[in-house]
């Protein structure tokens, strides 16, 4: 049994999705039932469980032999890094006497230590803390989501412009959620020891400008990007509804990627969904 933790996001469900596919047992820990009936219909088992629950997460841990881990995102009106960094510790603790043999963990490109830095910062912590058990740790670095883009579609739609934090022609590695699920199941399903880390982007690599050029030919309109300037990040991020905390986080992983140079891993695996295809996907789901 593969136990998906976050299974009704994006990444969780689309692993969920291509273990199911591979005729894999699957069980889905949610915090609502409600959003997994259609992962229930696919085939997957359903347990609600809250992360922070321990004793309730190790026990489902218990019923299977390996797991993929994803640190669910706390709400941006809240100090996401302090609400994460307590996620973190509680699934930490969980796996202890779990009884799992490999875990698998969605990290991202760029992660270090350090203090808030959002993402960056809080999954190294999260790879180090696995590293520290005994437990196997395969670690899957995830590049740029595409589907970060797609909750500016009514924006889009409203002014024709893309607004970005990056330079419109900034390249940087980018990956859709579904090519993310198809290699944290493979990881799955590789033998134990298949551990370390692997980074996971998609054919190519896009600029903002590139974003745009999808949803022109998607949407059939012309979009230019807006670029916001650096001295409007954490403003821009607090109009958007984030807590001063989480402004501050996002502008420093919005720095981090703008101002370092993306090199290449030697490790990299690349899907297959490219930037245009996604968007086109995208854009029809929602009409």
């Amino acid at each position: 049994m593969h136990i998906i933790l976050g299974g009704t996001g994006q990444i969780g469900s689309a692993t969920a999705r291509a273990l199911l596919k591979r005729g894999e047992p699957v069980t889905v820990i949610t915090r609502d039932a409600d959003h997994a009936a259609d992962l229930q219909a696919a085939g997957a088992e359903i347990v609600v469980a809250d992360v922070r629950d321990t004793d309730r997460l190790r026990q489902v841990f218990r019923t299977g032999r390996r797991a993929f881990l994803l640190n669910p995102p706390a709400a941006p009106s809240t100090d996401t890094d302090r609400e994460e960094r307590t996620n973190l510790a509680a699934i930490v603790t969980a796996l202890d006497g779990s009884g799992l043999e490999k875990v698998v963990l969605a990290s991202t490109y760029g992660a270090r230590p350090g203090e808030r830095c959002g993402d960056l910062t809080i999954l190294h912590e999260f790879e180090q803390a696995l590293s520290a058990q005994p437990i196997q740790v395969a670690v899957n670095r995830g590049a740029y989501y595409m589907s970060n883009w797609c909750g500016m579609l009514d924006a889009i739609r409203a002014s024709s412009k893309l607004p970005s934090f990056l330079p419109a022609d900034l390249s940087i590695p980018m990956v859709a959620p579904q090519d993310l699920g198809e290699a944290a199941a493979s990881r799955l399903l590789e033998p134990a020891d298949d551990i370390g880390l692997k980074h996971i982007e998609g054919p190519e690599r896009y600029t903002p400008r590139d974003v745009a050029t999808a949803f022109c030919e998607a949407l059939d309109m012309t979009i230019e990007v807006e670029v916001i300037p650096r001295e409007k990040w954490v403003e821009t991020f607090e109009q958007f509804g984030f807590s001063n905390p989480a402004a501050q986080s996002y502008a420093c992983m919005t720095g981090t990627v703008v101002d370092e140079t993306v090199i290449e891993p030697d490790n990299v695996e690349r899907g297959r969904i490219t930037l245009r295809d996604y968007v086109d996907a995208w854009v029809k789901s929602t009409r």
